[in-house]
């Protein structure tokens, strides 16, 4: 059997994309997104914990998400996870990321109405924004 690499989350962003471009000229978006659990501990504490997913959309999907992927907007994202590694003064740095493949605007943040996009490491399209409003099921989960 072969392997999966399937990244799905929703989150909020923690501020707004950076897009650069490559020398080639191919546009990067860059940014963060929280997900944030709740539970009660067993005795009654209500607890939350805070994780923080880095993102990069590469592309067409990247200049035309820009101007929605802002502080606060909350988006679905689907992609596969990538450890890039670099050396700085002699030491190995090590940073995992979301490859994104997939991007929905679901809502929330300070602009635009509801936009979603199905975009690849090639560019994409823009989506219609109707399209991908159905329910996430079991069915969807690669596993």
């Amino acid at each position: 059997m072969g392997s999966v690499n399937k990244a799905i989350l929703v989150g909020n962003l923690g501020r707004d994309a950076e897009v650069r471009f490559t020398p080639s000229g191919q546009a990067v978006a860059s940014f963060s997104i929280a997900t944030t659990e709740n539970w009660t501990s067993k005795d009654g504490e209500k607890k939350e914990q805070t994780e923080w997913h880095k993102i990069v959309l590469w592309g067409k999907s990247a200049e035309t998400l820009q101007p929605y992927l802002t502080k606060g907007k909350q988006i679905y994202v689907e992609g596969r996870l990538q450890t890039r590694n670099w050396e700085k003064d002699g030491q190995k740095h090590y940073t995992t990321e979301v490859k994104a493949d997939r991007i929905v605007l679901l809502g929330g943040g300070s602009r635009g109405g509801e936009r979603s996009d199905r975009g690849d490491s090639g560019g994409g399209s823009y989506a219609d924004p109707m399209r991908d409003q159905s329910p996430i099921t079991d069915d969807d989960i690669p596993f």
